[in-house]
This record gives C-alpha cells, structure tokens and sequence, in this order.
C-alpha cells in the first residue's frame, strides 16, 4: 500500500513544520509573514478526496534555507504561549 510520507527535498528550501490540515500550517505561515520570513506551503492532500489525515493530507511549510534557523525559532516561540498560561499561580 502506501508508504509514509515524508516532506520534498527542494533545492535550497527547508521543511520547518509538518501538519495534517491546511489551517495549522496556514496558521504558521501567516505568523512568518508577520515577521518578514518567507515561506510556502505544499500539500500533499489529495483533492478528489475528503482525506485531511495520514500520508494521503500532509502539510508542509518551507522557508528558504537562510531563513530556517530564524523560522523555527519563531515557531517554537509561537507556540509557548498555549503550554505557559500558568504564570499567575
């Protein structure tokens, strides 16, 4: 059958982060634009199908290399906020 998806090897772009929907990666994508950090999105969601799980609807977001250390370093800050809300104890 199918083998497990993997992100493409694209000259000079690296993969930062590897979703199941559309919205989660838009999501970051939206939040790199917002730090002038260029990125671009590849699905692999087949569109003949309702399919938003397993290999069948990976999500991918790419920067272009020079920006890959700068970008998941902006993701990872992202997504602190959800795992500190506890600061008030």
């Amino acid at each position: 059958m199918l083998k497990g998806s993997e992100p493409n090897d694209i000259e000079n772009w690296a993969c930062i982060l590897e979703g199941g929907t559309e919205y989660e990666v838009e999501s970051a994508k939206n939040y790199l634009a917002s730090l002038d950090i260029p990125s671009n999105i590849l699905s692999k969601r087949d569109s003949s199908f309702s399919v938003n799980y397993g290999e069948m609807g990976m999500v991918y977001l790419y920067v272009p290399n020079e920006y890959e250390e700068e970008a998941r370093k902006a993701l990872a800050e992202f997504e602190l906020p959800e795992e500190g809300n506890n600061e008030e104890e």
